[in-house]
């Protein structure tokens, strides 16, 4: 396996993975694959001039995905959002090597601290967190009609 950070000129391979995340896992995200189905190319390129975005590559197939953005408020902080890993690939360290990645980048840019919000439904989601040492903030928040835990890590 292999983690990539891709730029905007693969924007169709974020499309591909995002669309496939949101059919996987409606329940998970704030944005809808109704919605995101209609996003034109150039909406696909800014998310990637944007957004740090990093796809793991298992036998050359594209089987998970992580994003990091900047907190807006916070300048020692970014954000991970849009984590996602392929049915056939999870339990196999792919949403593991993701989250290093997004460690790493928080690092580089100079940062030294990830947030991420994760629904309260998404157990195995939260066990995965727990376990690359996310903590929970005690930031509970409603995204729709779900609750959102907010857990973070000092990188």
């Amino acid at each position: 396996m292999r983690i990539e950070r891709i730029d905007e000129d693969a924007w169709s391979r974020l499309a591909k993975i995002r669309l496939a995340s949101l059919l996987d896992a409606p329940d998970a995200f704030g944005t809808v694959h109704e919605d995101a189905a209609k996003w034109t190319e150039a909406s696909w390129r800014r998310q990637l001039r944007d957004i740090a975005t990093f796809v793991a590559v298992l036998d050359d197939l594209d089987v998970g995905m992580v994003r990091g953005v900047r907190h807006a408020d916070l300048e020692d902080t970014v954000y991970l959002i849009s984590m996602w890993v392929d049915p056939r690939a999870r339990r196999r360290g792919v949403g593991s090597a993701l989250i290093d990645a997004v460690i790493a980048w928080t690092r580089s840019i100079g940062r030294r601290r990830v947030f991420l919000d994760v629904r309260t439904n998404n157990a195995s989601a939260e066990r995965l967190y727990r376990a690359k040492a996310f903590a929970p903030t005690g930031v509970m928040h409603r995204d729709g009609a779900f609750l959102e835990r907010q857990y973070a890590l000092e990188v």
